[in-house]
């Protein structure tokens, strides 16, 4: 059987970055199960497992706009601090559920200062090439 749409796909993989380090892994854990071709992937990954079958290992490299987009200066905003409850104490590396014109979405607290506050609202791995080494553990019939 081979990876095609609506397949439940299982797979280990490794996740570094350009240098080398390991970002993330199912190495310890269950393999990782999902639906092919229902943006359950990033699609850069996605696409290079369609067609394979249940062994195969590959690596594939995945370029940021077939990951989690480039990296936008427009989401990193300067807040008022007024605009955060001021019983929280705010630290850098903190993130909070921001609502937005295109719905919720998470940010993460970069600078502060006496009277701003500096949110990104960027993914962690935007503007970054993935680097992913993945075995493919099985592949079966989706169920209703």
């Amino acid at each position: 059987m081979t990876i095609t749409k609506d397949k439940v796909v299982s797979i280990n993989y490794t996740l570094k970055d350009a240098d080398g380090n390991e970002l993330d892994s199912s190495k310890n854990t269950e393999p990782l199960e999902y639906l092919h071709g229902n943006g359950q992937l990033i699609p850069g990954l996605e696409m290079q497992l369609e067609g394979k079958t249940k062994g195969e290992k590959l690596s594939a490299v995945v370029e940021p706009k077939d990951a989690y987009g480039e990296y936008d200066e427009k989401l990193v905003i300067e807040v008022p601090r007024t605009q955060f409850d001021a019983e929280t104490q705010i630290e850098v590396g903190m993130q909070f559920q921001a609502d937005t014109a295109g719905g919720p979405t998470i940010v993460k607290v970069t600078k502060i200062t006496d009277d701003k506050i500096t949110v990104d609202a960027n993914h962690d791995l935007a503007g970054k090439t993935l680097y992913f080494d993945v075995e493919i553990m099985d592949i079966r019939d989706a169920k209703p």
